[in-house]
Protein backbone atom coordinates (compact mmCIF):
# COMPACT_ATOMS: atom_id res chain seq x y z
CA UNK A 1 0.00 0.00 0.00
CA UNK A 2 1.69 3.20 -0.93
CA UNK A 3 1.99 5.96 1.70
CA UNK A 4 1.56 9.96 1.39
CA UNK A 5 2.90 12.87 3.15
CA UNK A 6 0.90 15.98 3.77
CA UNK A 7 2.35 18.76 1.71
CA UNK A 8 3.54 21.51 3.61
CA UNK A 9 1.32 24.74 3.48
CA UNK A 10 1.10 27.81 5.66
CA UNK A 11 -2.12 28.73 7.04
CA UNK A 12 -3.26 31.56 9.13
CA UNK A 13 -4.69 30.50 12.16
CA UNK A 14 -5.88 31.67 16.45
CA UNK A 15 -7.17 30.33 19.13
CA UNK A 16 -10.59 31.64 19.57
CA UNK A 17 -11.72 32.20 23.39
CA UNK A 18 -15.20 33.33 22.93
CA UNK A 19 -15.17 36.53 24.61
CA UNK A 20 -16.28 39.51 23.37
CA UNK A 21 -12.27 40.83 24.53
CA UNK A 22 -10.62 39.05 22.24
CA UNK A 23 -8.67 41.16 20.76
CA UNK A 24 -6.80 38.98 17.82
CA UNK A 25 -9.29 38.46 15.57
CA UNK A 26 -7.68 38.43 12.54
CA UNK A 27 -9.34 40.70 9.41
CA UNK A 28 -10.54 37.32 7.68
CA UNK A 29 -12.83 36.07 10.41
CA UNK A 30 -14.89 39.77 11.47
CA UNK A 31 -15.02 39.50 7.15
CA UNK A 32 -16.45 35.95 7.24
CA UNK A 33 -18.99 37.07 10.50
CA UNK A 34 -20.01 40.32 8.39
CA UNK A 35 -20.72 38.08 4.91
CA UNK A 36 -22.57 35.48 7.53
CA UNK A 37 -20.05 32.57 6.84
CA UNK A 38 -19.61 33.00 10.26
CA UNK A 39 -22.36 33.03 13.11
CA UNK A 40 -22.71 32.51 16.76
CA UNK A 41 -25.08 30.41 18.72
CA UNK A 42 -25.75 31.16 22.28
CA UNK A 43 -23.79 34.57 22.29
CA UNK A 44 -22.85 36.00 25.40
CA UNK A 45 -23.30 32.86 27.40
CA UNK A 46 -21.33 30.41 28.89
CA UNK A 47 -22.28 28.04 26.06
CA UNK A 48 -21.27 30.03 22.64
CA UNK A 49 -20.47 28.35 19.84
CA UNK A 50 -18.82 29.38 16.68
CA UNK A 51 -21.01 28.09 13.24
CA UNK A 52 -18.75 28.22 10.07
CA UNK A 53 -20.08 27.25 6.77
CA UNK A 54 -17.88 25.44 5.47
CA UNK A 55 -17.33 23.33 1.59
CA UNK A 56 -18.16 20.31 3.79
CA UNK A 57 -21.23 22.40 5.25
CA UNK A 58 -21.62 23.64 8.87
CA UNK A 59 -18.74 23.29 11.30
CA UNK A 60 -19.01 24.06 15.31
CA UNK A 61 -16.28 25.57 17.30
CA UNK A 62 -16.05 25.86 20.72
CA UNK A 63 -13.87 27.92 23.17
CA UNK A 64 -10.15 27.45 22.98
CA UNK A 65 -10.27 26.03 19.52
CA UNK A 66 -8.23 26.67 16.70
CA UNK A 67 -10.10 28.42 13.41
CA UNK A 68 -7.95 28.38 10.49
CA UNK A 69 -8.17 30.01 7.53
CA UNK A 70 -6.68 27.81 4.70
CA UNK A 71 -4.52 27.63 1.14
CA UNK A 72 -7.76 28.78 -0.92
CA UNK A 73 -8.99 31.31 1.54
CA UNK A 74 -11.41 28.48 3.70
CA UNK A 75 -12.25 29.04 6.98
CA UNK A 76 -12.88 25.65 9.88
CA UNK A 77 -11.87 24.98 12.98
CA UNK A 78 -9.40 22.50 14.37
CA UNK A 79 -9.14 20.94 17.69
CA UNK A 80 -6.47 22.35 20.16
CA UNK A 81 -5.07 18.60 20.13
CA UNK A 82 -4.77 18.16 16.43
CA UNK A 83 -3.57 21.51 15.89
CA UNK A 84 -0.41 21.11 18.33
CA UNK A 85 -0.17 17.45 16.30
CA UNK A 86 -0.50 19.13 12.64
CA UNK A 87 1.01 22.62 12.66
CA UNK A 88 4.06 24.39 13.83
CA UNK A 89 4.18 27.98 14.89
CA UNK A 90 6.43 30.07 11.94
CA UNK A 91 8.38 33.08 13.34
Amino acid sequence: MPKYRKKPVMIEAFQWTGDREQTEDPKWINKAVEEGKVYFINANTDKVHMAIETLEGEMYARRGDFIIQGVNGEIYPCKPDIFEKTYDLVE
